[in-house]
């Protein structure tokens, strides 16, 4: 089914805004939203339940039912806002969501949408949500079916769940977004890494920073044994470098985090810029987008992080835009906590691969690391 055709269908049931995070097996619908709908019409918020939480204004000034759209991952960031917000026993506000499927039981996918994929069923209806699977073989009268239970439930002002099957929507247009900037991130997360010392570790985030710091760590050190991948957890890779760095005080901590994920939970910015902690280099590669999953634009392009960085107190707060600058300012003994925002352009290897080890592997390797068995 093509993403033209399902837009097309709620906009006949009157739901005209569409608000939520991207996700890669919704990459043709959201590619179809940027480019076709109005900055008034779609919005991308920092996070699912900060959507959900617009959706809820939009029927409350409005009575219209707007689309929240996530990965399926995304729910657990929307649990308060439904549980506390539209639930019938709260403030009954109807509303329609569109998740991507992650996971989903029976086809192969990455360790950190497993359990996510195998829960999600259950999850909604644990949350009284009434929902339907979206499948590749499905087709506009499939679609309309689904929307008539769909009616059901918002007249009852009830939410109703459409959770997407990978492949089950089709690629049009395909947006491509490009910053203007030179340095290639993974080049960035090359001389970072270069210029570690033995005891210094990495916590990346997740999406494709990862598996840049996974191949260039071997690249260059021989093992990725000082890096911790946050496979999973969006946003909270820089709490996780919080935690290590208030531990392991004699340890330089590196948090590599990516603009979309730093927005996600920006007041871990805020708890970390008040802490003490002299050893936490907290570093930013900025493309100002979505990379991992579709490359639509976040909210950076009009929020410098570097202002706000110094506004909630990092002790100092550096933003790069050449490899050179970079060098430099890694060969200075800062005192943290830092904060370095790195602008780079969009874009990655193809042949960018993925950590051959298990999560769990990786944790435990890690951890010998940080006890000093290595």
């Amino acid at each position: 089914m093509k993403a033209e055709t399902l837009i097309n269908a709620l906009e006949a049931i009157a739901i005209h805004d569409y608000i939520g995070v991207p996700d890669s097996t919704l990459k043709s619908f959201c590619d179809y939203l940027y480019l076709h709908k109005s900055p008034a019409q779609h919005h991308v918020p920092v996070n699912e339940g900060a959507a959900l939480a617009m959706g809820a204004g939009i029927y409350l000034a409005s009575s219209q039912i707007s689309c929240v759209y996530m990965q399926n991952s995304g729910l657990g960031n929307a649990v308060n806002p439904i549980t506390s917000l539209l639930h019938e026993k709260v403030y009954a506000i109807p509303m329609l969501f569109i998740i991507g499927y992650r996971g989903q039981p029976g086809y192969a996918d990455e360790p950190q949408h497993k359990f996510q994929g195998a829960i999600t069923l259950p999850m909604l209806e644990l949350l009284e949500i009434p929902y339907a699977v979206l499948k590749k073989d499905d087709d506009a009268f499939s679609l309309s079916q689904i929307l008539k239970k769909a009616q059901t439930c918002f007249q009852a002002k009830k939410q109703f769940a459409i959770v997407v099957e990978k492949g089950a929507l089709e690629s049009e247009e395909t947006l491509h977004f490009q910053n203007g900037f030179h340095i290639r991130r993974e080049e960035a997360i090359q001389h970072v890494i270069s210029s570690l010392q033995s005891e210094d570790v990495i916590i990346s985030t997740t999406g494709k920073i990862s598996r840049e710091v996974y191949e260039q760590s071997n690249a260059i050190l021989g093992h990725h044994k000082q890096a911790f991948l946050t496979v999973g957890s969006m946003g909270h890779a820089s709490m996780i470098a919080q935690g290590i760095a208030l531990k392991c005080p004699h340890k330089r901590v590196f948090c590599f985090d990516g603009d979309g994920a730093a927005l996600m939970h920006m007041g871990s910015m805020n708890y970390i810029a008040q802490q003490p902690c002299e050893n936490l280099i907290h570093i930013v590669f900025n493309n100002l987008a979505h990379e991992s999953v579709g490359g639509m634009p976040t909210q950076c392009a009009k929020t410098p992080l570097y202002d706000i960085a110094k506004a909630m107190g990092y002790k100092h707060v550096l933003y790069i835009t050449d490899l050179q600058e970079l060098d430099s300012t890694l060969q200075r003994n800062y005192q943290g906590p830092v904060f370095i925002e790195i602008g780079v352009a969009v874009g990655s290897r193809a042949d960018l691969g993925r950590p051959k080890e298990t999560a769990v592997e990786n944790k435990e390797q890690f951890m010998s690391v940080l006890k000093g068995e290595y």
